[in-house]
């Protein structure tokens, strides 16, 4: 027996098995195997409006931000604006300490406010002069109400007491430590306030004038406290409102005069009830949030003068509050209004903290509103101040409590 006769199955099986090898690899060369490219694909280019471009090329898309934009590998920075025209705008620090209860002055470009740390009273002008009010110190001061002429001041303390103080003639004038929640009157003339005895009969919203004498009440609160608003209508008609709730997402406000007149109420949807007077008294921007918002705090206008109060209610489509705006005009307002809210910040305030803001101005006759600034930096803003001539607008950092500066003009 040769050896092939020996081996007959083996040979026949490799031979096999070499055929189809053979078989599959022609197949693939002609129907599977991918053809070489006969030139370099083209690159994908992509036309941009408004973006300058440094030279000719592909602008390569990543998902890094737009600022600074990578263009043919090279960082572009898009600049930001010392004027706030809508875009990146430059923020300019005024203050490099913690600060409370800032306000424009009676001067056009000046502002004013309370060191925290040092405990004075301190006037700053839009280039960075920073002068003391007084020599005088106030210490561990909790809240800070402005005359209208901003010579005086009411300061309350943690501990109840209560203090006019005239910037200036220097002097000091004690006031009772039941009293609270002051607001001036127009003229700078009397305060408003709530007398908060220990007994509920005897909790009422009163009047006196600027030195604490001739003290006079107005309406009894008894256990209702904390649904009474003093607030000094800048026309002289209302002195505080009152809100009573109609159900989960209504309340009925009432306005309440010196002189105990009848005013009409209006309805207000949602809770959270916070307001600005318009300059003339004859409008009221407020904020409320509800289960119709998601619980985020809203903006709207309203008439809030004699017969017509209630009425030309607009809803202004900002979700922000009204803490967070300030009137320049009677119909112009600038707010600062965070980029984006969670559900439920209208209840938990806190979960704004550290979302920035953008910065709008708002008609609130037109309902008309626009972008002014995004800062470049991210700011949290509150206790916005717009100086008497319109040229800036000053906020304070919650961060940091800072004063930081917007060029408006």
């Amino acid at each position: 027996m040769n050896i092939f006769t020996k081996y007959k199955k083996f040979f026949l099986a490799f031979g096999f098995i070499v055929t189809v090898f053979i078989i599959g690899y022609l197949l693939y060369i002609v129907f599977f195997k991918p053809m070489l490219p006969t030139e370099e694909p083209k690159k994908e280019t992509i036309t941009t409006k408004g973006l300058p471009i440094a030279d000719k090329g592909t602008i390569k898309i990543t998902e890094e931000p737009t600022t600074p934009a990578k263009i043919l590998g090279k960082e572009q920075v898009i600049k930001s604006s010392p004027i706030a025209v809508g875009g990146i705008t430059q923020i300019k620090k005024i203050s490099n300490h913690n600060t409370r209860a800032a306000s424009a002055s009676s001067k056009g470009d000046a502002l004013q406010y309370y060191n925290q740390n040092d405990g004075k009273f301190y006037t700053v002008t839009s280039d960075g002069k920073i002068q003391k009010l007084s020599d005088k110190q106030f210490f561990n001061v909790e809240k800070v109400e402005w005359s209208p002429s901003k010579q005086k001041a009411i300061i309350e303390y943690p501990d109840g007491a209560n203090i006019i103080y005239n910037f200036k003639t220097e002097k000091q004038i004690t006031l009772p430590t039941h009293w609270e929640e002051f607001k001036f009157s127009p003229r700078g003339d009397k305060i408003i306030m709530k007398s908060i005895g220990l007994d509920p009969n005897n909790r009422w919203l009163a009047i006196a004038n600027e030195d604490g004498s001739g003290a006079k009440s107005i309406e009894p609160i008894g256990l209702n406290a904390a649904n009474i608003y003093p607030s000094w209508s800048p026309n002289n008609q209302i002195i505080a409102m009152e809100l009573d709730g109609i159900d989960l997402d209504r309340q009925e406000v009432y306005f309440i005069g010196k002189n105990k007149e009848n005013f009409r109420s209006t309805v207000i949807h949602g809770r959270g009830f916070e307001h600005k007077w318009a300059p003339q008294g004859d409008k009221l921007l407020y904020s409320t949030y509800s289960s119709l918002s998601f619980d985020k705090p809203t903006l709207w206008s309203v008439n809030a003068r004699g017969e017509s109060i209630g009425m030309n209610r607009k809803r202004l489509h900002l979700e922000t509050w009204a803490s967070k705006c300030t009137f320049h005009t009677n119909h112009e307002l600038y707010c600062a209004v965070p980029k984006e809210l969670p559900e439920g910040a209208g209840i938990f305030p806190k979960l704004a903290e550290n979302i920035p803001d953008k910065f709008y101005k708002i008609n609130i006759k037109t309902g008309a509103k626009k972008i002014i600034a995004i800062p470049e930096n991210n700011f949290t803003a509150s206790n916005l101040v717009v100086s008497k001539n319109g040229k800036y607008l000053y906020f304070t950092d919650n961060k940091t409590n800072n004063i930081e500066q917007i060029r408006l003009k």
